[in-house]
């Protein structure tokens, strides 16, 4: 039988609506170094927000990567744990290897309408099946791959929930 071998990513989008401290701490982190970094290609234009920054101003795409680094160390805080998703018994247990900050709207006069998404890709995981609204995954570990003691492997039951998308698909003998 086939695996299925998926890779899930979390967009998790902050705004200034959000209540979770680590949130409010990425939201502020990244309007700051938004401000910042913005005013190097704003400067002489009226363009403000970063919508229209992307639209006139030449290598304005650059200001994502350049503000990136103010959430690294937020980042590293999660231990390679996503956050907000529970596994059917109320634990985190997704890990990551790799985000990706974008930002979805931003104006350098305007804190309100800064809004950044943090995608969260996880480690490889093997998709048992579809149980109703929930997949049954476990971990793409070289103890998961061999023929188990016991004919058992560890899973976790977790339902499907919005912003999580299969990103990622591979069949392996």
């Amino acid at each position: 039988m086939q695996k299925r071998v998926i890779i899930l990513c979390y967009r998790k989008i902050i705004d200034i609506r959000s209540v979770k401290q680590w949130d409010k701490l990425v939201f502020e982190s990244t309007y700051l170094e938004f401000k910042m970094q913005a005013q190097n290609f704003s400067r002489g234009t009226a363009y403000t927000s970063y919508a229209e920054l992307m639209r006139n101003v030449p290598n304005a795409q650059r200001i994502t990567g350049m503000v990136t680094p103010s959430v690294t160390g937020y980042i590293q805080q999660l231990g390679s744990i996503m956050p907000d998703i529970l596994n059917n018994v109320g634990r985190r247990f997704l890990t990551f290897s790799k985000f990706q900050l974008e930002i979805i709207n931003s104006d350098i006069n305007d804190k309100d309408k800064h809004q950044v998404a943090v995608n969260f890709y996880s480690e490889p995981l093997i998709w048992h099946d579809t149980i109703d609204s929930y997949l049954l995954i476990s971990d793409h570990t070289p103890e998961n791959q061999l023929p188990p003691e016991n004919n058992s492997i560890s899973t976790n039951l977790m339902q499907l929930q919005p912003y999580v998308n299969i990103s990622s698909l591979q069949y392996h003998n």
